[in-house]
């Protein structure tokens, strides 16, 4: 049997990382694709760690040509269901995306800044400056509240803003921490429930929200699941 020139191996073998660039390149804008719409900065932590453990399965089959493309792509299969599998469970379930995505926290209120807080979060003041200067915010004292998200992201709320709008009913659960910062309790909340005969349906309300001195509620509908 002839032996193929080196060359030739070469070219052979360029071929073969050039096919597999170009085929990897179209499967992950697929993944990508079917994984749902984020930004970068809005990443939650299940997020970075499917998109770092794709990039790992990705450079291990440019560089192991030998080895079968399916062998590599497979592990990026079961991320992508994963990540599927995650994604249906927190579009049902608001507890399941506060253990997953993790929970705003509020870092200044009425310009008074939370250090328990911010020691929990591991978020010092060169960090709040920092994101207040990019946020063209010069005092902490012209801030009515201050989140820190999930993602990192500071989302700052001034004192001459209109008033922030929380949620206080998300996918049938009460939010508490919510009617706290606005003075309330559940009690109080359920009797503005009951004076729309809703007390008793907290399950079946979407959202549900305090604005201009009238609670506005959303019912869930037959095919929604949550959000």
């Amino acid at each position: 049997m002839p032996k193929m020139s080196l060359r030739g191996v070469d070219m052979e073998t360029y071929l073969e990382i050039l096919l597999r660039t170009i085929f990897l390149y179209i499967f992950i804008l697929i993944v990508f694709r079917l994984m749902g719409k984020r930004e970068v900065g809005e990443l939650s932590i299940m997020d970075l760690v499917v998109f770092v453990l794709i990039a790992e399965c990705v450079a291990f089959a440019l560089e192991d040509v030998d080895s079968p493309v399916f062998q590599n792509i497979f592990p990026i299969i079961i991320l992508l269901a994963i990540q599927y599998v995650n994604s249906l469970f927190t579009l049902k379930s608001k507890k399941v995306r506060d253990i997953i995505d993790g929970d705003p926290s509020l870092i200044v209120r009425d310009g008074i800044i939370d250090q328990k807080e911010m020691r929990k979060q591991r978020y010092n003041l060169d960090d709040l400056f920092q994101q207040m200067r990019e946020e063209r915010v010069p005092s902490v004292q012209k801030i009515d509240y201050a989140f820190l998200e999930p993602s990192g992201k500071l989302s700052i709320f001034l004192k001459s803003d209109d008033p922030l709008v929380l949620p206080l009913i998300v996918d049938g659960i009460i939010i508490h921490k919510h009617l706290r910062l606005m003075q309330k309790d559940k009690t109080w909340l359920l009797a503005e429930l009951n004076n729309q005969g809703l007390s008793e349906r907290i399950k079946d309300i979407f959202y549900c929200c305090y604005e201009n001195n009238e609670l506005h509620v959303q019912l869930k509908t037959s095919g929604n699941n949550g959000a």
